[in-house]
């Protein structure tokens, strides 16, 4: 029998799986709505409120999903003999390819926030970018801190966010164009050769060890 915790993590997942399946089967996030779900999964829609109080709800569950595969990237063997380059791009690409099967309704969940009257929600998604870069972090096992952190979240979070928002509508196969800058913006910030998407290990920067976060600007 299933332990309570993952009776409520499978229920999560059905919600979602449930809601991405209707929004894709109407072609766009805006016109799925709470009540559709709750018949489609023959609930009541007071249980769609206590496990889902507001739609968004559901747009930060698709983006913890893909956060949780990200996480999973760095038990992969040999993983942290890897560049930093190299390390990053593996983590980040493996959230972007969990979106990649929903990347329009992705679009719909962003445009959702943005909308004028939800500002709480655009606050929500300064904090998600923020705790999805930390973690992108500590999944590429980087360790620093004081003033060379900093400069590094916001290099990463520039970084992310730029690569993000080109990948949502990039129309080249298999979103390579995206994949490939955002290849490049780590290069150019960690050095190395990103080589992710082919499997193959780069040399680090000489003189660093292969898990060492990159030098603090102004201290090359």
């Amino acid at each position: 029998m299933a332990e309570p915790a993952q009776t409520a993590v499978m229920s999560a997942e059905r919600l979602l799986d449930t809601a991405l399946a209707l929004a894709q089967a109407h072609g766009s996030w805006e016109a799925l709505r709470l009540h559709e779900l709750a018949g489609a999964l023959d609930i009541p829609l007071a249980d769609i409120h206590d496990g889902c109080p507001q739609k968004d709800d559901l747009a930060e569950a698709w983006f913890d999903r893909a956060d949780r595969a990200a996480l999973q990237v760095c038990e992969d063997q040999g993983f942290a003999a890897q560049p930093v380059a190299v390390r990053l791009e593996r983590v980040m690409l493996a959230w972007l390819d969990v979106l990649q099967a929903h990347r329009r309704l992705t679009r719909g969940m962003l445009a959702y926030k943005f909308e004028p009257g939800h500002l709480h929600l655009q606050l929500s998604g300064l904090q998600r970018i923020s705790r999805t870069v930390q973690w992108f972090r500590e999944a590429a096992l980087l360790d620093s801190t004081g003033l060379r952190r900093i400069l590094d979240e916001s290099a990463l979070t520039l970084i992310f966010v730029g690569s993000f928002a080109r990948w949502l509508y990039d129309e080249s196969p298999g979103a390579g164009d995206s994949r490939a800058c955002l290849a490049r913006a780590l290069q150019r910030r960690y050095g190395g050769s990103g080589t992710a998407g082919t499997g193959q290990s780069a040399p680090s920067v000489a003189g660093e060890a292969p898990g060492a976060d990159p030098p603090a600007a102004g201290t090359a």
